[in-house]
Order: C-alpha cells, then structure tokens, then sequence
C-alpha cells in the first residue's frame, strides 16, 4: 500500500510534536509537510527536531504550501484556525483528519458541508481506547436504563480552553442516545447552591482542570447499593496521535464523507 502524506497542522504545539513523532516512525505514513501559525518561533526548524530526529522537513507557515504537497491534513489547532485550513483543504481536495475540540454547531456544520466535496474523519478522540469506552458505554447504559444516576467526569491539563471536553460530552451523547434522551435537555453542567434533589433523568458532567493531566475521563452509573464506573485514562497524547494516522490511513482512496472513528475501527 502506497504511504499516506500527511501535512500536519499546529506543528509546535503540544499535539503537533505527538503527531510528527508518531508519523516519523509508521511506515504507512510519511510527513510530507508540517505548519504553524505565521510569527511562530518555530518557523524554518526541523519538524522533527523536538522529537530528536532529523525529518529533513522544515516547518512553514504557508497552510496552502503545506497541504498541496500532501495527501491528507491532520489538525489538532483551535476550532478557527482548523475551519480555515478544512476550506483549503477542501480546495485542494485533500482528505482531513480534524481532532480539535470546542466547535459550536455553525462549526461543526462547516465540517459536515466540507466533507460533500472531501473525506473527513471527524471525532472528539482520536484514541483507540477511547473508542472501545464508547461502546462499552453504549453496552451499559442500555442495560443500567433504570434506577441508575448516570454523571460524567473529566480532567485535563490547566491549558485546555474548553469544557467540558468534547470526549465527555461524547461520552454524554452516547449514553443518552442509549438511554432514549436528548441530551440538550437533560445535561446538567456543574452544581453550586441548593440545587434541590437530583433529577432522575439528568446526565451530569464534572470538569476539572490543573497540571499537566493529558486527559481522564469516567462516567460513573450510581444505583442504590452500587456503583459502576467506566474510566479512561491517557499518560500521553501518543494514543491520540496513533488514532489520528490510523485515521489518515481509512481515508486513503475515498473520495468524500464525514466519518468518525468508529468507522475507522470497522465498530459501526
């Protein structure tokens, strides 16, 4: 099978330096161009130089140069700086594997329309692990449908700029869709004063953020007498890294569609 080319935005940023190590060494993959954010310290330097590896790739900040030297973006960024480099993406007709978090639904529309013209892989978490909590929470929830609090909580480093992050909310949407209920309406984000008792049918979510936690994530199902809960947590950002060219490789020879990592994984 022919190597994917991958072009991989945010190429300082923690994510980016995961990426650039991980593609350097899948042999289904080849860095074929790394970008920043023009102005950055890191323009002109080896993208594989914080990793310790000579890439003989030099980071730019031409997202278009980039991109048209490659078969498929990988963008971890902040949502406006992804939704600009999607829309070149889509120009160019090159695939994308998007892992930035914090869309709102105008955002996440703009996806959905970019992938009419080119194949995306669109998801909250990238990691393999991750996705198998998904299902297993499916599992769960259909059979703990009575009597059974359900509560999401995640941690994250003190840098993360959205909460809660988009894998709890994921996490949330799986177990309501589970469970027969709009999540919309029976979210419930954090609590403070007399709250009164604890509706039957809310899904709460709990964020915390400090250090330099890459990412935890557990939703708890609390009965009488009893509690289950379903954990995940990353020591690096390398699953996400591994998911994400796991991602650019499904994505080789399709022409569009929006697909998320479960399809990737053959779970859908």
């Amino acid at each position: 099978m022919t190597p994917v080319r991958v072009a991989i935005a945010g190429a300082s940023g923690r994510m980016g330096r995961m990426l650039i190590e991980a593609a350097l060494k899948d042999e289904g993959i080849v860095l074929a161009a790394a970008f920043d954010r023009p102005g950055s310290a890191f323009i002109g330097r080896d993208a594989g130089e914080m990793a310790g590896v000579a890439s003989g790739v030099s980071i730019v900040d031409d997202a278009a140069t980039a991109l048209a030297a490659a078969d498929c973006l990988i963008d971890f960024t902040r949502p406006e700086g992804t939704l600009h480099h999607l829309a070149l993406a889509r120009e160019l007709g090159k695939a994308a594997v998007i892992g930035t978090t914090g869309f709102d639904a105008a955002g996440k529309a703009a996806v959905a329309a970019a992938a009419a013209d080119i194949p995306v892989v669109f998801a909250p978490n990238m990691a393999v692990g991750v996705n198998a909590v998904f299902r297993l929470l499916e599992v769960a929830a259909r059979i703990l449908d009575q009597g059974y609090d359900v509560e999401v909580i995640e941690a994250h480093h003190r840098f993360k700029v959205d909460a809660p992050s988009g894998t709890a909310l994921r996490m949330g949407e799986v177990v309501a869709e589970a469970l027969g209920r709009d999540l919309e309406a029976c979210a419930i984000y954090g609590r403070e004063g007399v709250t009164g008792e604890r509706a039957a049918e809310t899904i709460g979510f709990s964020t915390i953020r400090g250090g330099d936690v890459v990412g935890d994530h557990t939703v708890l199902f609390a009965g009488i007498g009893e509690r289950i809960e379903i954990t995940h947590k990353s020591g690096s950002r390398m699953p996400y890294a591994l998911g994400s060219l796991r991602a650019a490789r499904f994505l080789a020879g399709r022409r569009s569609g929006l697909f998320d990592m479960q399809d990737v994984l053959g779970l859908r």
